[in-house]
């Protein structure tokens, strides 16, 4: 249930083509709907301007068709995360319209086109470090952001980066992807005058510990704008860069209706 299924609901009892018993009764499912191994939260979509996020590890496939075919009836733009491709497949099964992007392990279900605003710079240290990057991408574009992709730019050959200046000094707001000792974040830090959200990555040799290394290091940046999501969360670091650049374009956050 999103704003314009309610208004929809509502002018449909005003002019009577809904009684209010029947409305009633839908107005019950809005906080949630309990399918048994779910509760789906219909009324996210009021509060926060995006529908409920499936998150897909270690859920069985036919708990992600359930749930998909669910929530398929009330919203668009519906974010399937860490999504293998036989999940895409199980999903593409329903019946029921989606996009894959493999790099990024996500699926968009009733994928629905956006008005792009604003400017995410999604900065990437290696090329390994791509499909953590590609994440945070495709949730910022899927929730109706202009995202600019600067990829295999790190410290190694910091003439990379400093090449690219000009796009990062545009931007509202940096993504910074990095594992091995994930200094990326804190040389973007000093360069910048937007907020950073650095996403350390598991990508390293024995010492980076599967990205605690970058994590701590990260954590302790001297510039003084840096934040700091999970290892390898590019979803959470995507959805907070959509907050920020949405903030600074003035526009309301909102993928349906």
């Amino acid at each position: 249930m999103d704003t314009e299924h309610l208004k929809k609901l509502l002018r449909q009892v005003q002019t009577g083509q809904m009684n209010l018993y029947d409305a009633m009764q839908k107005l019950k499912r809005l906080p949630f709907e309990d399918i048994g191994y779910a509760k789906i939260d219909n009324h996210r979509c009021m509060r926060t301007g995006v529908p409920e996020v499936i998150y897909c590890e270690g859920k069985s496939i036919p708990q992600i068709q359930g749930i998909v075919k669910r929530m398929s009836g009330h919203h668009h733009n519906i974010l399937a995360t860490r999504a293998a491709p036989e999940i895409f497949e199980a999903i593409r099964e329903t019946k029921i319209e989606c996009e894959y992007h493999e790099l990024a392990r996500i699926v968009v279900i009733n994928p629905q086109p956006k008005v792009k605003v604003g400017n995410i710079a999604v900065v990437s240290a290696g090329t390994s470090d791509i499909p953590v990057a590609e994440e945070a991408v495709i949730t910022a574009e899927t929730l109706g952001n202009q995202v600019n992709r600067i990829y295999d730019v790190g410290v190694a050959g910091i003439h990379r980066l400093l090449n690219s200046c000009d796009a990062l000094f545009e931007a509202n707001v940096s993504v910074v992807v990095a594992g091995m000792e994930g200094a990326l974040a804190s040389v973007v830090g000093g360069l910048v005058a937007c907020p950073v959200i650095g996403v350390p990555t598991s990508i390293g040799y024995g010492a980076s510990f599967g990205g605690i290394a970058a994590l701590l290091s990260m954590l302790n940046s001297c510039a003084s704008g840096v934040s700091v999501v999970n290892i390898d969360n590019g979803f959470g670091a995507g959805y907070q860069a959509s907050l920020i650049n949405r903030a600074v374009d003035g526009s309301q956050l909102t993928v349906d209706g």
